[in-house]
Order: structure tokens, then C-alpha cells, then sequence
């Protein structure tokens, strides 16, 4: 999130919403075909992955043809499946929180690139939803705001203006 800052348009201070990856900031009013583009991202994000379904089958088929034999088929099988499933779970969970422990996250990307099918599978059932981090980033957004407001609100101007009481 980012800090107060002044919006250069209207000059007001207060914190930015952060920017979603093909949305911008266009998820706060939902603007500038928001909707298109949800839809637009879910078309691309499933034809990514029957894409890479079709890479992944043709790899297969080459294994086949190689004939390495039943027990590294099963096994390429089962790794594309697992890793996909945890690729899809690790992206879903993003969806709502941010990591906990980002060196963990970041020793998963080998994973969740080959399992990149159900991360595609993730963002194109989001889309449904929402784009995809939007209620996360709304609920940092508001309650960024509402301290502001809440600092704001307790400013009542420039101190060394202020009269001081008479004593009596």
C-alpha cells in the first residue's frame, strides 16, 4: 500500500490504492471496462491454459514415443498433477492474504511454474469473483484510509496558531 502521498490531479493527500496487474487502479470504481477486462483476462487465462495442456500432452506423447516405460510415465504424470494442485492452492490463498514468510513463496516458484496450468486455473475462476486480488487490496485500501481519515481528524490545524487560554 502506498504511503500518503498528494495525488498529482487534485493535489489531496492520502494513501493510493495499489495497482493490480491488468486492471490498474481501476478496481476501486470498477471503471474503464473493468468488466471487459475481467472477462478478457479469464478468455486468456483458460486459453493459456489448455495452451500449455496441449504443450504438456505432446511432451507426454514424446515420452511414449521414447518409450521410457510405465514407471516415469506415472511419474510425470503425478508431478505435473501435484505440482499443478499446489500451484493453484498458493495462488488462490495470494488471492486473499499476503504471505506470511516471502522466502518460502519465493523457493515455491520453481513449483508453481510447473504447475503454471493450475495457476492459469486460479486466476481464470477468480475472474469470476473479482480481479484477482482486488478484495485484499480493497481491504488494505479502506482501512489505509480510514487511519488516514482518523489522523486527519485529530489535526486540528497549525498549532502555533492557535490563542492561548486567558489566565485568570
Amino acid at each position: 500500500m502506498s504511503e500518503d502521498k498528494q495525488t498529482p490531479e487534485n493535489g489531496a493527500s492520502g494513501p493510493r490504492p495499489e495497482e493490480i496487474r491488468f486492471f490498474g487502479t481501476t478496481w476501486v470504481d470498477h471503471s474503464a471496462h473493468y468488466g471487459l477486462r475481467r472477462a478478457g483476462l479469464a478468455v486468456g487465462a483458460l486459453a493459456a491454459a489448455v495452451a500449455g495442456a496441449f504443450v504438456l500432452r505432446f511432451a507426454y506423447q514424446g515420452l511414449q514415443v521414447a518409450a521410457v516405460g510405465g514407471l516415469v510415465n506415472t511419474l510425470v504424470i503425478l508431478m505435473f498433477a501435484i505440482c499443478s494442485a499446489i500451484a493453484f492452492a498458493r495462488t488462490w490463498e495470494g488471492f486473499g492474504r499476503r504471505p506470511v514468510d516471502q522466502a518460502r513463496e519465493d523457493s515455491l516458484k520453481s513449483l508453481k511454474a510447473i504447475g503454471f496450468i493450475g495457476g492459469l486455473l486460479a486466476y481464470f475462476l477468480r475472474c469470476f469473483l473479482e480481479a484477482p486480488g482486488e478484495k485484499l487490496r480493497r481491504e488494505e485500501y479502506e482501512t489505509a484510509l480510514a487511519r488516514h481519515e482518523k489522523r486527519r481528524g485529530t489535526r486540528t490545524g497549525n498549532p502555533a496558531r492557535r490563542k492561548k487560554p486567558k489566565r485568570p
